[in-house]
């Protein structure tokens, strides 16, 4: 199935039909020729307002991690964005509320079965590291982070790049010493390849 005719069908789903409502599009990227894939939870109430995935702080931040301009990371061709839900799920107290189990389950296959080109996938927090990585990952995300060589080349896990998560890097310096220098080096690698 054709990358447009799946988007298609996510927008016709019964299950998006709220979001319809709202006249909210699915948030997302995806080409066949992508070569990374990075998957978050869900778009921000931003990303959601403009329908451009990662469009905030956390987007800036994820961008410096990569080493890729803005140019390059919403390059489709190149990168793919595709999140665990395509819609903005709300807020709650402390952060957004958390994506519906289902939908990655449901659209991710179909999405990925069309970009075969994938050399690297990034997950970004517990959500996505927990479906991808399943009994694999360990007992904490700091500690999944910090053996990413672990998941490597398929998949590489990320804390979520969230200013509120400046202390948790202040409290884990091996994480700028280690963890983004070495995701700087793989990203531009494949890229450049």
């Amino acid at each position: 199935m054709k990358l447009s005719l799946i988007k298609k069908h996510i927008i016709e789903d019964p299950k998006n039909a709220i979001f319809l409502k709202k006249g909210w599009k699915p948030v997302y990227t995806a080409h066949s020729s992508a070569k990374i894939v990075i998957i978050g939870q869900a778009p921000g109430g931003i990303a959601q307002a403009t329908g451009i995935p990662w469009n905030d702080a956390s987007g800036n931040a994820l961008r410096a991690w990569l080493g890729v301009s803005r140019e390059t990371f919403y390059d489709e061709k190149k990168i793919a964005l595709v999140p665990m839900d395509f819609y903005f799920p709300g807020s709650k107290l402390r952060g957004d509320v958390a994506p519906r189990k289902d939908f990655a389950k449901k659209w991710h296959p179909l999405i990925f079965e069309q970009m075969p080109h994938i050399e690297l996938v990034v997950l970004i927090g517990q959500y996505s590291q927990e479906y991808y990585l399943g009994k694999r990952r360990k007992k904490t995300l700091t500690e999944t982070v910090r053996a990413y060589q672990e998941y490597l080349p398929e998949y590489l896990p990320l804390v979520h790049p969230s200013p509120r998560n400046n202390i948790w890097q202040k409290k884990n310096p091996w994480f700028r010493k280690q963890v983004i220098p070495n995701l700087q080096k793989l990203v531009n690698a494949i890229l450049h390849a």
